[in-house]
């Protein structure tokens, strides 16, 4: 049974170890991934590639570099998500075919590519300053990710924890196109939920009239 937006946001925790024995259908990973998949990006540039690994042996390869956390290993299918570097370069043709997927007269088409480039002539100056543009933006379809999971009744947990160079090296990246940005798994728990903890409402949030 699926939950509501605000049962899946109760349910939703780090889970630090699942259920090895319990596999996530294709239907259920296909909805998750599409919440991935149909988030907002800067510009609708779509910087981002979902890997899916269900091999158990390159799991086990990525487990040591990934500070040997054991949701790595004992997930059903492990997420790495890649932030786009040169996708998002104007010289590499991508950002002109993303626009002109909407209709528009090539004057104006011109004019949102000289739009672009001129707002993001720092961030699109160096490989570093691309991935800390589009890295950022992976953390949408992230957290798109794991609500929809939890609607599903499916536990995640977003790691950070890694030796990024190592990850790439293990899975051969070309990191001139794209570089690691999180490791997200996916399965069911084993352990009972831990108590969540969060600051009061008056804490995080503040109404400016």
């Amino acid at each position: 049974m699926e939950k509501t937006f605000a049962e899946a946001m109760d349910f939703r925790h780090a889970c630090k170890i699942f259920d090895e024995t319990k596999k996530i259908s294709e239907e259920d990973m296909k909805f998750i991934l599409e919440s991935g998949r149909k988030s907002p990006s800067s510009f609708g540039q779509e910087a981002w590639k979902f890997l899916v690994i269900t091999n158990e042996e390159l799991k086990a390869k990525l487990r040591p570099v990934c500070w040997d956390q054991p949701q790595v290993t004992t997930c059903s299918h492990l997420v790495v998500i890649l932030a786009g570097i040169d996708a998002v370069r104007p010289e590499s043709g991508l950002p002109e075919k993303r626009f002109a997927r909407r209709d528009m007269p090539q004057e104006k088409l011109d004019f949102y590519l000289k739009l672009y480039a001129g707002h993001l002539a720092q961030t699109l100056s160096s490989d570093e300053n691309i991935y800390a543009w589009t890295a950022k933006q992976t953390y949408i379809a992230a957290g798109n990710m794991m609500t929809a999971a939890a609607i599903k009744g499916i536990d995640s947990c977003p790691i950070e924890g890694f030796e990024k160079e190592k990850v790439e090296e293990i899975l051969g990246l070309d990191t001139s196109k794209w570089q690691l940005a999180m490791v997200l798994p996916f399965g069911y728990r084993i352990n009972p939920q831990s108590t969540q903890q969060r600051l009061a409402f008056d804490e995080v949030v503040e109404f400016i009239k």
